[in-house]
Parts: C-alpha cells; structure tokens; sequence
C-alpha cells in the first residue's frame, strides 16, 4: 500500500486531494497542515511520497522540499501550484522537488504524476548495491510510440548512474523523471504530432488521438532513437524522433512563471530544470541533455 503525505493549510484543499486519491488509488493519507507539522508526521511514519502546497504559516513548501531533501532523501515530494505561487514552484523544483502540478488540474494529473514519480523513486531503492569498477556505459534503443515502455527503459538506464555514484538519490529520481518527460514529448509531441492544446482543453480526446496514431500511418512507422552514455563525470542523453521537428526558438520559456499553469511546456520545465545543459538541434526533433557529476 503506498503511503501518501498530503500537506496543506486549507483543510478543504487537503480533503480535496485525499478524496480523489482515496477514490482511485490503494494507498493510505495521512495529512499536515504545514511544513512543521508535515516533518514531525514524517518522523513516526516515514511516506513514500510528499504532496504539498507552497504559500504555507510557520515552513512553506519550499522550506519542506529543503528539510526533507536533507533528512530524508528517498521522499519524493510533488509541489501543487495554485494562482500566484508560480515563482516558488521554480525555486521548490531547483531545490530538489520531483514534480509539480497545478491545484486546477488536480483531478486531472494528480494520480498519474504521483504514479510516474513513483515508478522512478522505487527503481532507485530496489538498485542500491552498485558496482564498484565500472568507468563507462554506451546504451542505445530504438523505441515504439509506446509509452508504456519508458519506465522500464528509465529503470534501466538509472541503474548505470547508481554504479558510477554520479549523483545522490535525489538526483537520481530528479533524473530519471527528466528522461520519462523526454521520451513522452519524443513520442507524443515529435512522432505523434500531438498538440498541447489539445490537452489543455480536453484530456480525454487527447488520449484516444495518441491511440489512434499510433495504429495509422505514418505515424505508427516512426520511432525515438535513444543514445545515452554515463561515465563517473557525466551524463549524457540523445533523444531523436521522426517526426516532422518544430522551431526550437519558438518554444515559450517554461520557466516563466506565466507560463506554469499551462500543461504546454511541463515536460520541457522539468527537463531543464533537473538537467545542467538541455539543447536542441536545429530541426527541433533532437534533445540532447546532460547532467554532471555533483561535486
């Protein structure tokens, strides 16, 4: 059963999450009014994860995403965003946050980014024995438009960072939630030409067009071609699909507050903000991204 820690000082915020998890999801809630309350919780009962509000009395979310980076480091925690909390959502993901969501999607979003967080924290905690000499790795894959097929890649490329003691476990779930968000945009985005704006204004059509082209030509022919190498200094990802590629120099900046709310850019926000150097090539249809060895 997995163990979710809800922090919020509206009690009809917390309700609010808690009931949509409690309807669809097999898990246990338990809740805190605020970041102090949050930590002694923690200290009885450590969660699997952490789903907290920003604008909080005596620790705010970000001072948790902190504190909890610090004495428990295994925890992911996921920020909810609401109107005019934009600016700290950015500050609470550099300071080691997995993932954000706003509070208007949560209905929509809060299951599935509590299940991807998830699948990549877990991968770390079942890969702890490392091997102690290895230097180097090359992977290469050649991915379907299946997304089903990500967390089992994302699983296995963080094992290689595990044995070369790139980052600590933080970074880590940080890492690999970058290269799931990668590999969906690659997909979704590149090979299927899905529109954001799609989703924004309807989930559900969204989802039954990714299904449809992924059974029609030509969509179902292309592929995300996957390069990663991993040495003890860095990491390095290379991620090319198929598909038609856009203009990189139109992409709005998803750090810009503004643009938070928006489901357009989530991806790219998380990506860039997880990663050292993020690039794309000319075409738009290739991402290359790199993290390096923490000092």
């Amino acid at each position: 059963m997995t163990k979710v820690l809800i922090v919020d000082d509206s009690a009809v915020d917390r309700r609010l999450a808690g009931g949509l998890l409690e309807r669809s999801y097999h898990s246990r809630i338990d809740y805190a009014t605020d970041g102090v309350d949050a930590l002694e919780s923690m200290a009885r009962q450590t969660p699997d994860i952490v789903v907290t509000d920003l604008q909080m009395p005596r620790m705010s979310g970000l001072e948790l995403v902190i504190a909890v980076r610090e004495k428990y480091p295994t925890v992911p925690v996921i920020v909810m965003t609401a109107q005019g909390s934009e600016d700290l959502a950015v500050q609470a993901l550099k300071h080691g946050a997995a993932s954000y969501l706003s509070k208007s999607r949560l209905a929509d979003e809060l299951r599935e980014t509590i299940d991807s967080v998830l699948a990549v924290s877990r991968a770390d905690r079942r890969h702890e024995r490392v091997l102690e000499y290895l230097s180097d790795m090359h992977w290469s894959f050649v991915l379907e438009n299946d997304i089903t097929l990500i967390p089992s890649l994302v699983d296995q490329v963080r094992q290689d960072l595990v044995r070369v003691k790139l980052c600590d476990e933080t970074s880590l779930t940080r890492m690999g939630i970058a290269l799931h968000e990668a590999l969906v945009n690659a997909i979704h985005h590149g090979n299927l030409e899905l529109r954001s704006e799609l989703r924004e204004r309807d989930e559900q059509a969204y989802q039954r067009m990714a299904e449809q082209r992924r059974r029609e030509a030509p969509y179902a022919d292309r592929r995300v071609h996957v390069n990663i190498k991993v040495s003890p200094k860095e990491a390095v990802y290379v991620l090319r699909d198929e598909g038609p590629g856009f203009d990189p120099s139109r992409l709005p900046d998803p750090t810009d507050p503004a643009n938070l709310e928006r489901v357009c850019g989530r991806g790219l926000l998380l990506v860039r903000t997880f990663m050292d150097e993020v690039r794309h090539n000319a075409t738009g249809n290739e991402i290359t991204m790199i993290k390096r060895r923490e000092s």
